[in-house]
């Protein structure tokens, strides 16, 4: 009892003095105010994020760093926004991970069809020395990547008609995200898939000059797209996730100190929308039935994923050896 006794005052006494510590590096530090943008509204998965960051960083630093959230593309499309980081023009974001595989081509395997079986399969990966490995990779394009969020898995609505087969989506005009990825996973399953950024999505939809879209069910939902889309298709066809990330120009001028409480925020900030994500999806269907929307939870998906083998195909070694690595972490 006295050995354990005396492990537990140990403990806390250098819990003690590393708060102290840290305390101390903060009383020093010329206050910094952080300009963190994204595009979505504030319902959504990546505001509840970015708000439980910016709370976290101004508990741990004692106020010395504050998170000043710009939602809605008010800072420019997700393109810009990573741009601007690159630049020192934008501080940092959390931004969907199709955009930031435009500057970094490894990280698009995330995007692969049907890769994933389960968030929690994604995590894994992701919270790993795979995920790790491709964050450090954007320090090659003047980018820091702290974390994985999610966009979640992404599913299908149109405008026109149900969908429960790819052979349903022939000739739909959907749109899909600025990757390569999304595009070619679209064209095999007999879409004309439009690429373009979802600012300009929603006005699209609105206008009808498309007919559907993807994105998992926390975005269709705060977004209230049940107003312009009257199909859902529950095909959880790719798992993308989202990436806190800064621009390295902002990164490299702040203290240790901050950069650890960045980086630990980032991730547990990242790991409380994972949660809310989960927890609201059955109450978020409930209420898009409830408003109409045609929902289909029974697809063919073993069609959908013979569809897409070509994908495979043509991207199975453009990844380098990620791909394989992340299929044998899965089994």
């Amino acid at each position: 009892m006295k050995i354990a006794a005396r492990a537990t005052l140990a403990l806390a006494v250098s819990l003690a003095m590393a708060t102290a510590t840290q305390a101390s590096d903060f009383e020093e530090m010329d206050p910094v105010t952080l300009r963190l943008a994204h595009v979505v509204n504030e319902q959504d998965g990546f505001h509840i994020a970015a708000v439980k960051f910016q709370e976290l960083v101004a508990e741990r630093t004692e106020g010395a760093v504050t998170i000043d959230i710009y939602p809605n593309a008010s800072l420019g499309d997700e393109r810009t926004l990573l741009e601007g980081m690159q630049i020192g023009t934008v501080d940092m974001g959390v931004i969907t991970n199709g955009p930031v595989a435009n500057f970094v081509e490894e990280m698009a395997v995330f995007e692969l069809p049907f890769l994933f079986p389960s968030p929690e399969a994604a995590y894994e990966v992701l919270d790993g020395p795979i995920g790790q490995e491709l964050l450090d990779k954007l320090g090659e394009v003047n980018l820091k990547g702290l974390a994985y969020a999610e966009r979640g898995f992404r599913n299908l609505t149109n405008s026109e008609r149900e969908v429960r087969t790819p052979d349903d989506i022939d000739g739909l005009r959907i749109r899909v995200m600025e990757n390569p990825v999304y595009t070619d996973t679209f064209t095999e399953l007999g879409a004309n898939a439009i690429p373009m950024a979802w600012t300009e999505a929603l006005t699209a939809m609105q206008q009808g000059t498309i007919d559907g879209q993807e994105n998992p069910v926390n975005v269709i939902h705060s977004f209230k797209l049940n107003e312009t889309q009257s199909h859902m298709t529950l095909s959880r066809h790719t798992y993308a996730p989202a990436i806190f990330v800064m621009g390295m120009p902002v990164w490299n001028n702040l203290p240790e100190a901050a950069q650890d409480v960045l980086r630990q925020a980032a991730q547990e900030a990242a790991e409380h929308e994972r949660r809310y994500n989960a927890e609201m999806e059955a109450e978020q269907l409930a209420d898009l039935r409830a408003a109409g929307m045609q929902i289909v939870d029974d697809a063919d998906l073993e069609a959908f994923q013979a569809a897409v083998a070509p994908v495979y195909e043509k991207y199975g070694e453009q990844f380098g050896d990620y791909l394989t690595r992340i299929q044998e972490a899965l089994e």
